[in-house]
């Protein structure tokens, strides 16, 4: 009797652990490629609940969610001699699990050597200039390419970011002293600018004054106000004969003429 419980018992343990080995719960994003003696079964699994044979059947879990990796940094020579170290990150996802599992031995390990290697051949054949200042344009060629050799693998590369650009220090005192002089030609520029513009105005105001020799007079008189506001000083100044022959009379006028 006792050794029926024992049997029993042992035979109700047996019973746990095939049924722990033949029953699998996937999340939502995972999915299995399951192994029958050696050969993929077609389909992956999931999600949910699986059933699997013991001992025959061998599941492999892929995640189908977004993978956010890191680029280290890589040592790139431009294509003007300048060298720099640039790293990066990229944004990629699994979509066909059957091809990720059969198509590569690891697939995150070949991603992230894929982009170290396109990384320093697209930055290589680039201008400094290109990229400080056009990254978009380098992400989105950088993305392109990742997407187009990542694909046989059942990857899709959504996005590359470049990251950080470190630049030499002699480089950064260079661009610095490059960009002192931009900005000290951007003000000569702008000061020889407003003196063409005041030198137009007052030629259009000399243009008036000859048309209009009262507007003189009037300009004249209007110097003499600010200055008698402004200093205290006594100020000598010739008078001009024009400015007053509105107030001379006619025989003074004629005898001034003559």
């Amino acid at each position: 009797m006792q050794g029926a419980t024992v049997g029993f018992v042992l035979l109700v343990i047996f019973g746990i652990i095939l049924l722990a080995m033949m029953v699998k719960i996937l999340n939502e994003y995972e999915r299995a490629v399951v192994f029958r003696l050696g050969r993929t079964l077609g389909t992956p699994k999931g999600p949910g609940l699986i059933l699997l044979i013991p001992i025959v059947d061998r599941p492999v879990k892929i995640s189908l969610r977004t993978v956010v990796l890191d680029v280290p940094p890589q040592d790139v020579i431009t294509r003007d001699n300048v060298t720099l170290k640039v790293s990066a990150v990229i944004y990629f996802r699994v979509m066909d699990p059957l091809k990720a599992v059969i198509q590569v031995e690891n697939y995150l390990y070949a991603t992230s050597q894929l982009a170290q290697t396109t990384l320093r051949s697209v930055l290589g054949q680039a201008m400094l200039d290109e990229i400080l200042s056009a990254r978009d344009k380098l992400n989105q060629e950088l993305q392109t390419i990742l997407d187009t050799h990542a694909m046989p693998w059942g990857v899709k590369v959504s996005a590359v970011e470049i990251k950080h650009v470190d630049l030499p220090q002699e480089m950064q005192r260079a661009m610095a002293k490059q960009a002192e002089a931009e900005r000290e030609r951007r003000a000569k520029i702008i000061h020889a600018e407003g003196e063409l513009q005041a030198a137009a105005k007052l030629r259009e105001a000399a243009d008036v004054m000859a048309h209009a020799p009262i507007a003189l007079q009037l300009r004249y008189l209007q110097t003499l106000t600010e200055i008698a506001s402004e200093n205290n000083s006594t100020i000598i100044f010739p008078l001009p004969i024009d400015l007053v022959k509105a107030f001379i009379p006619q025989t003074a006028k004629e005898a001034l003429k003559s």
